[in-house]
């Protein structure tokens, strides 16, 4: 039998998701695969989170080439990205909490992220429609931060699946609009 490498990621994730304690033998259970084949594609739970990582990032580089962040207003993209990157919340929300990933030397991918989210919210503020008192660097670990408890609270039945892509940009938009008195 092959192993599609994709779908165990993916299947890891999603436990993970739900319980970042998981063990190497609960993720090949899920995935439907012995322990020693799991093995076989990540040596063990560093080298499958690292995995993560690289899937977590591709996802969100391509939902950041899907929002089309560089058109209309500043706003807009963010509300564009923000729906982009809805099906992978819950990775995103497990990678930016994981503590070995910003242990040691960090994945570029981070900083190429980290730029492009960034740039938007840089974009916002040249043209006066973002408060220049946040700083970009703010603003982005914001949005990370309201994305990952986005997913929590729909994936805990606190809020309507419906209602993620409203919360996230009503609350982080509301904080980082320039009001007309400043």
């Amino acid at each position: 039998m092959t192993v599609d490498r994709d779908q165990v990621l993916r299947t890891a994730a999603a436990l993970l998701t739900r319980k970042a304690t998981a063990t190497m033998d609960e993720v090949a259970r899920a995935s439907g695969i012995g322990r020693a084949t799991l093995h076989r594609h990540f040596a063990g739970r560093d080298a499958l989170v690292r995995a993560l990582e690289e899937l977590g990032i591709r996802e969100f580089e391509a939902a950041l080439d899907a929002a089309r962040t560089d058109e209309g207003s500043a706003s807009d993209a963010v509300r564009r990205l923000i729906a982009e990157i809805e099906p992978a919340a819950g990775l995103l929300a497990f990678l930016v909490t994981e503590n070995q990933l910003f242990e040691g030397e960090m994945n570029e991918g981070w900083d190429r992220l980290d730029s492009r989210v960034s740039a938007v919210f840089q974009r916002g503020q040249r043209q006066g429609e973002f408060r220049i008192d946040l700083s970009p660097a703010w603003l982005t670990d914001a949005f990370y931060g309201l994305v990952g408890s986005g997913f929590w609270a729909v994936h805990d039945g606190r809020v309507a699946t419906k209602d993620f892509q409203y919360m996230i940009a009503e609350l982080l938009l509301g904080g980082a609009r320039r009001s007309v008195e400043q």
